[in-house]
């Protein structure tokens, strides 16, 4: 009898052991997320945080408000970004990544003018973008009130163009080409203006824009007015 029951006992043991080697790995285990969902993830949140910002201004927006949204923990807001300022950073600079994608102007070798043109064609479709627009819309009618959104969007969004282009005009090979007394500090400045064209009547009289062939036209001569007051041999 009781080596009956021994018997029975490793026979229970074996079955189980057998069936627990049969499972597959991925019911074992979930694991972690693979590091392309941990990026969508990402992305998703900075979307939402995107739409309610617009939406709903950045002040009125809370971060339980975005986590509720992204379907997120408020943890991984402050883990990832810092807090609100950083997720509206990360926010400006997806939307740089989208439009500038492919365009390193620190190690492009193409001349000059095509640089800036692209350049140019590129931010300048990004400020007309209508989510652009209410963007800056939110930041001009906060920005009082609110130090935290002035200093996250300008760290966000000009103060990265202006040094990507003071990198540009002071390489070598590009600051030869310009006249002596041209002040490199300004250069910026100076192509950022020609390039946006009229900003306060694109924001007062929205429905009057030209269209993009007269838009790029007009855009094509202030960037011929730049490039005769700064270089050289023009």
């Amino acid at each position: 009898m009781k080596r009956l029951r021994f018997i029975l006992v490793c026979t229970r043991v074996f079955a189980m052991s057998k069936a627990q080697s049969e499972i597959p790995a991925t019911v074992k285990s979930a694991g972690r997320p693979k590091a392309s969902e941990v990026e969508a993830r990402t992305q998703e949140l900075i979307h939402a945080a995107g739409c309610l910002i617009l939406r709903h201004g950045y002040t009125k927006v809370s971060l339980e408000a975005i986590a509720r949204e992204a379907r997120v923990a408020v943890r991984t807001i402050y883990v990832k970004f810092g807090g609100k300022a950083g997720l509206l950073k990360a926010v400006l600079a997806s939307r740089r990544e989208r439009l500038f994608a492919g365009h390193n102007m620190d190690i492009d070798t193409r001349p000059l003018r095509e640089i800036v043109d692209d350049f140019a064609r590129s931010f300048y479709d990004l400020l007309v973008d209508p989510d652009t627009m209410a963007m800056q819309r939110v930041v001009i009618a906060e920005a009082g009130s609110n130090p935290e959104l002035a200093e996250a969007f300008y760290e966000g969004g000009p103060r990265l163009t202006r040094e990507t282009l003071h990198r540009f005009f002071a390489r070598p090979d590009i600051r030869c080409q310009l006249r002596d007394d041209v002040p490199l500090d300004l250069l910026p400045i100076h192509l950022i203006g020609c390039i946006c064209g009229d900003p306060i009547g694109r924001f007062l009289f929205p429905d009057a824009e030209p269209s993009r062939e007269e838009a790029r036209r007009q855009l094509t001569a202030r960037l011929d007015l730049f490039y005769i007051s700064v270089l050289k041999n023009c």
